[in-house]
């Protein structure tokens, strides 16, 4: 382990600016997933710690609310630099807890820098307006106020640039927050507290607290202090955040389960859908919400790629996380292994012919190979269910309608994507699928620049781009009078 990867690897609550223990002092392991050894603990907290916390932000928020928008911006920017200054060490924690491999990693850090650095420029430019008035003798402002405390909670697979994508836009804002991280990858999070300290972001701004979903989640839900809840997971669990914030009437920002579409036409160019398919599908060993879960390819060209595609898949490297040589590491946890077993025994069972992987891999513990499954059907219980693991399987169709009704008979509609090189139908199929991001002839879209969110059950609002910061604003508008014009 580097020496500086010792540095962020807090194994404590960070509250109003205090690294602190929880207060019965109970502890909780975190392993690494490609060789289940511990590597920290961290505090058991609960409800009581979580209420410290959310006071803590509403303190501090009173103050960093009246900061300008340069001062918070300049504060950004050193946290940006600090990034960048520490990307193998974050990438090494990173690695350690989560098991995707440390390139892999190492992109994760860059682009959540890459948010910091976006919302840093986006605190200069988060507008109102003045209306023109139906009244001689009025003027009419709009203008834009933090909306207060953000309740953030994370998953595992993306611990840091899910953050990234959470407090970025907080900070930007004005707001001040407590992050709940995922059991799995709590350092992660943890790490985000020293580089807000190294960046002189003022305590209380930033409150980290781990333990106890449902006694953290509880109090975050159920506090009316706090204004606004930030969830990326699963659906389930976001509806349920959803139900809870509504007692409170808090603002709410899902990025929740995806179902994502891979289409190939026939006069698509194969080899270049090949190496985006590999991206869309085995980044994080299959572990994104973005990640495809369903390919579908014009029967003309089935074959074809069915070929390409297996030669690929055959080429991926698995092995430890920290090995630069290898391109997929371990999944999670048995838990995600196992979901990627029964799917593909379904798949089997339905007439799926496995053609490459279907299996765990030699390495043992949670490693699976890399698997493609062709003939796929539609009462597969994947074609509905989200695989997030290293498992693709390809569906066959023959007309551009049936691809696009195939591809929206889902209640999902996070990301989707599509290879043609026919540009009428470029504009009908980006027209016709019902989701909130579209790849065109890409398998990799997401950007700082660009909004990020889904449709249908895969979430409210958006992160990223010029919307992402103004899910943390609240609109006042303000009617002057007696002004004796």
């Amino acid at each position: 382990m580097l020496a500086k990867t010792k540095h962020f690897m807090k194994q404590a609550n960070l509250i109003g600016g205090e690294w602190v223990q929880a207060d019965s002092g109970a502890m909780q392991g975190v392993t690494n997933p490609a060789n289940g050894l511990e590597i920290g603990q961290v505090p058991t907290s609960g409800a009581v710690e979580t209420e410290r916390a959310i006071a803590a932000a509403a303190k501090a928020f009173e103050t960093f609310k009246k900061t300008t928008a340069n001062e918070r911006a300049t504060m950004m920017r050193r946290m940006y630099e600090a990034m960048l200054d520490n990307v193998d060490a974050l990438a090494e924690l990173l690695t350690m807890e989560q098991g995707k491999p440390l390139f892999e990693a190492k992109g994760e850090i860059t682009i959540g820098a890459n948010y910091i650095l976006w919302f840093a420029e986006e605190a200069r430019r988060a507008y109102g307006r003045t209306v023109p008035s139906p009244w001689a003798d009025r003027r009419i402002m709009v203008t834009k106020e933090p909306v207060g405390v953000v309740a953030a909670i994370t998953p595992w697979n993306f611990p840091s640039s899910m953050l990234a994508r959470k407090i970025g836009p907080a900070i930007a804002a004005g707001c001040t927050s407590v992050i709940k991280p995922a059991a799995q990858t709590p350092f992660s999070s943890l790490a985000w507290g020293v580089l807000a300290e190294e960046a002189g972001i003022p305590p209380g701004v930033i409150n980290v607290v781990t333990g106890k979903a449902s006694e953290i989640g509880g109090e975050l839900t159920r506090n009316p202090l706090v204004k606004k809840m930030t969830f990326t997971g699963s659906t389930a669990v976001g509806k349920m955040l959803i139900r809870q914030c509504a007692d409170t009437v808090k603002k709410v920002s899902m990025e929740l389960g995806g179902n994502a579409p891979f289409i190939i036409f026939d006069d698509a160019d194969i080899d270049r859908a090949v190496e985006g398919a590999i991206a869309a599908k085995y980044r994080n060993s299959g572990q994104t919400c973005v990640c495809t879960n369903r390919f579908y390819v014009q029967s003309s060209v089935y074959d074809e790629f069915v070929t390409k595609m297996t030669k690929a898949v055959e080429a991926l490297r698995v092995g430890p996380s920290l090995d630069g040589n290898n391109d997929q590491g371990p999944l999670i946890d048995e838990a995600a292994v196992q979901k990627v077993e029964e799917l593909l025994a379904d798949a089997v069972e339905k007439g799926g012919k496995v053609v490459t992987g279907g299996a765990r891999h030699e390495l043992g513990g949670s490693f699976f190979q890399p698997t493609l499954v062709a003939d796929a059907t539609t009462d597969m219980r994947f074609s509905r269910e989200e695989i997030f693991g290293p498992l693709a399987p390809v569906f066959k169709f023959e007309s551009e309608d049936e691809a696009i009704q195939m591809a929206n008979d889902t209640e999902f509609g996070l990301a989707c994507y599509f290879y043609t090189q026919d540009l009428g139908r470029t504009y009908r199929v980006m027209e016709g699928l019902n989701y909130g991001l579209v790849g065109v002839n890409e398998g990799v879209i997401t950007t700082p620049e660009a909004p990020f969110g889904g449709v249908k059950e895969s979430g409210l609002g958006a992160e990223g781009g010029a919307e992402g910061i103004y899910e943390y604003l609240d609109t006042k508008y303000t009617c002057i009078g007696g002004l004796g014009l």
